[in-house]
């Protein structure tokens, strides 16, 4: 979209304060998820349960100026209003004007089960073909379908959109919006009938949709489907498809046959299609895409072509190995009696004699007796060793179920069971609607795929801020540092964790790992630490705040402003030189600084500069002389501003040996990991990061006998030689081989022999006792990060980002 603001109040009559010929390419409805206010307008939307005008404030300091909402709160300055009379009503307006202006084939989808699968495939099938629009993720709503709709261009020469409903009477609104040339009915359920009073009423709802179609194509299963969709729609062209052999379209043969394709009955014609994965929905779903290729005119040659480069949609039953020997299926997406049928038939697949099911309460569906009736029914043909019942309704029931049954009132109860921990050589079907939070039992059930890890205790991250923080005022802000992948501790991770504790300011070094936090949600204010000039697009683009250190990058920086057409002030962060001698501002040209900040359309949100030997006691008074500069060039800066930006030098050491500096905010990064060269602050910290990995095998070697490449270790007598699966490849340097570098197992210390490898390295047992399988410590506690660190004749900051990124990250909290 592209409109300004007088054509959006124009399209939907809606009252305009302020600049007119402001351009709106973008609408953001979220406050949290905003990552970029150029030409972005934030609509507060009130519903019945919240009032998106309660974040107005947040949108406008990320630097929105232009807000649409149902009332106008004047005590915001320079911002432009759009008041609408209802929010909903006010997307779908400008979506219906957005939709009308391009001559697109469309696509709706509707029904109970399968449309973002089928929207999902169609689009994997058709846009090569044609230039596709469709919607994001499962976007359907009364909100989803116009945020959907809006992301329309002229390139797009196809739209796929689903519609979802959830109650009586809302169909009406969408289809007035939305009139699809072809329409879809998938197949139809008891997900979302909860608000209806019947199945027949959720049907009559469900094809409104079809009004204005040329063309619909239906799940035909559904005897009172057919009769509706042929009673009302009779002049339409119609195709039916499914399992029974009235439909148009159906399956011949024995589709459970998997040594034979499945053969498809077209109308008059015959075909054969493979199809890998066969349970009713994936086959259901399969039809319905050959329905509509097949409406597009492809050849059956192509269609199968498309139909095998088909990738999966993960919606469900995520298979994944588990402890004690356990395969996890997790289904905990969506829970209705529908996909609980699916999902039993698609755990038959799989060679496993033992089975064990986890359930919750059901949210859908109005006569809970009747339901659970006919779900203990069903499962009990599933012949499971045990059942695992979660909530408040399910557990009264108990009694209907032939297996060894547990009850429990919650998820965190049932991970904490006895019974839970008994399971071993298992198949263990998850299945759970959302709120119960089932991806717990998941994530405690699976088992690590990967032998060499680290390791990242969040919460002794948490620990060693708070023990930097009790240091500092109350007021006084922090800013943690997360440049080159929060070192080597995983970059979104890390920062999601941050924001969710309050951190005040991230840094990062370049614009991309800016980027790729913003894209990932995160939406703490970041500084760009090092802004390369092809940067300035993304930095602005993302609301990143770039670090200014010469006046070459300010006059480049402004330029970029000048030409994207900011009119916001945008926020930048002043580099000040005070004895680094590497980057920032000098006394003599603070003049000529002040005065071209004060022409140009910026924000100096922070000042600050860098200590070269905070963590020297040596260098104390060359650390105090920085401190004094620092103060003096930051006020004169300050007063020719006239502004009262936040000022920081203090580094993690200097946060503890010169705390009286602190100043408005400091920044805090290697003491997040747990490292500090202050005995005292060091006996405080917790270890937050461990290296480890598994003896893959364990040798006995004679006297004499080398070991590794170019025979450079050769034992003295006889040894026993362990080799563990981690290298130079993971960021183990080759100088730390041939007894360099320790590991420790079990606490006790063994050498580093023979030249270390791309992927492994060897470790001299002598006669110690372990066996193969044992975990293997890298470093944590022994050897500590900083040994290990003196093995490889550097800093603890070189080893943690020399990490490579094969080796997985696991984040816990204890």
């Amino acid at each position: 979209m592209n409109y300004t603001a007088k054509q959006i109040a124009e399209i939907t009559g809606s009252q305009l304060i302020g600049e007119e010929n402001l351009h709106i390419k973008n609408i953001a409805y979220d406050s949290r998820t905003l990552f970029s206010v150029n030409d972005t307008a934030f609509l507060a939307i009130n519903t019945s349960k919240n009032s998106g005008e309660k974040y107005i404030q947040s949108a406008i300091e990320k630097g929105i100026d232009i807000i649409i909402a149902e009332h106008h709160f004047p005590q915001y300055e320079n911002i432009t209003w759009i008041i609408v009379k209802n929010s909903i009503e006010f997307l779908q307006k400008i979506a219906k004007h957005h939709l009308n202006q391009f001559d697109l084939k469309t696509i709706g989808i509707t029904g109970s089960n399968g449309k973002t699968i089928v929207k999902e495939w169609l689009y994997q099938s058709l846009f090569h073909d044609y230039a596709t629009v469709k919607s994001p993720k499962s976007f359907n709503s009364q909100l989803g379908l116009p945020l959907s709709l809006l992301e329309i261009s002229k390139k797009h020469q196809l739209g796929i959109f689903e519609v979802g409903i959830s109650k009586p009477n809302e169909m009406i609104i969408l289809e007035d919006l939305f009139s699809p040339q072809i329409g879809i009915l998938t197949h139809i359920g008891a997900a979302h009938s909860s608000n209806f009073d019947s199945v027949e009423e959720l049907i009559d709802e469900k094809i409104k949709l079809f009004v204005n179609s040329e063309t619909i194509i239906f799940n035909g299963d559904n005897e009172l489907v057919v009769n509706k969709i042929t009673e009302i729609y009779s002049s339409k062209k119609l195709t039916s498809f499914g399992f029974k052999d009235h439909n148009d379209v159906f399956i011949k043969n024995d589709w459970k046959d998997r040594s034979k394709e499945i053969e498809i009955q077209y109308f008059d014609e015959h075909f054969s299609v493979p199809v890998y994965q066969r349970d009713e929905a994936t086959i259901s779903n399969v039809l319905c895409v050959i329905c509509v290729l097949k409406e597009f005119g492809f050849e059956n040659s192509k269609i199968i072509q498309r139909l095998n480069s088909l990738k999966s949609v993960e919606m469900r039953l995520e298979s994944v190995n588990g402890i004690r020997n356990n395969l996890i299926i997790n289904d905990s997406f969506n829970l209705d009696l529908d996909s609980l049928k699916i999902a039993f038939q698609n755990i038959n697949e799989y060679n496993k004699p033992n089975k064990a099911l986890i359930l919750t309460d059901f949210v859908e569906g109005k006569n809970a007796d009747q339901l659970y009736h006919e779900v203990a029914f069903l499962t009990n043909e599933q012949n499971f060793n045990s059942v695992f019942l979660i909530g408040d309704e399910i557990t009264k029931l108990e009694r209907l179920f032939e297996a060894t049954t547990f009850t429990f009132n919650n998820t965190s109860e049932l991970i904490e069971s006895v019974n839970l921990h008994q399971i071993e050589d298992h198949l263990i079907l998850l299945k759970g609607a959302r709120k119960f939070e089932i991806d717990k039992v998941k994530s405690y059930l699976e088992l690590q795929k990967h032998d060499t890890v680290l390791e990242v205790n969040l919460n002794s991250i948490l620990h060693n801020i708070n023990v930097h923080k009790a240091l500092l005022k109350p007021k006084t802000k922090m800013m943690a540092m997360v440049k080159a992948y929060s070192y080597g501790l995983g970059g979104y991770e890390i920062a999601e964790f941050l924001q969710h504790h309050h951190i005040d300011y991230l840094g990062v070094a370049y614009a991309d790992e800016g980027v790729d936090l913003r894209k990932s949600g995160i939406t703490t204010p970041i500084m760009v630490m090092n802004p390369e000039q092809h940067s300035y697009n993304i930095i602005i683009d993302f609301n990143l705040e770039p670090e200014i250190y010469s006046f070459r990058v300010l006059e480049l920086f402004n330029e970029k402003l000048i030409q994207k057409g900011i009119q916001h002030r945008y926020p930048i962060h002043i580099k000040l030189e005070t004895g680094m001698h590497r980057l920032g501002f000098n006394k003599d040209e603070l003049p000529e600084l002040i005065d071209k900040l004060n022409s140009m359309n910026v924000k100096v949100k922070s000042i600050f500069s860098h200590l070269s030997s905070s963590d020297d006691d040596q260098e104390k008074e060359y650390t105090l002389e920085q401190i004094h500069i620092f103060n003096e060039n930051s006020l004169d800066l300050i007063a020719g501003l006239n502004d009262h930006p936040i000022r920081h030098i203090l580094n993690t050491s200097g946060i503890v040996n010169f705390a009286d500096y602190q100043f408005d905010m400091v920044r805090i990064g290697i003491g997040m990991v747990g490292i500090s060269a202050n005995p005292e602050i060091k006996k405080q910290l917790k270890s937050a990061v461990t290296f480890k990995t598994v003896i893959s095998q364990i040798s006995e070697i004679k006297q004499g006998d080398s070991v590794g490449y170019n025979r450079k270790f050769k034992t003295e007598k006889n040894t026993n030689i362990a080799t563990i699966p981690v290298g130079y490849a993971d960021g183990i340097p080759r100088l730390i081989g041939n007894n360099v570098g320790f590991v420790g197992i079990r606490n006790n210390l063994f050498p580093i022999v023979g030249n270390v490898c791309m992927d492994m390295m060897m470790i001299d047992l002598g006669d110690f006792m372990v066996k193969e399988g044992e975990e293997v410590i890298i470093f944590n506690s022994n050897p500590s990060l900083e040994e290990f660190a003196g093995y490889c004749k550097t800093i603890s900051y070189e080893v943690l980002t020399s990490i490579s990124r094969r080796v997985k990250r696991i984040y816990i909290k204890d």
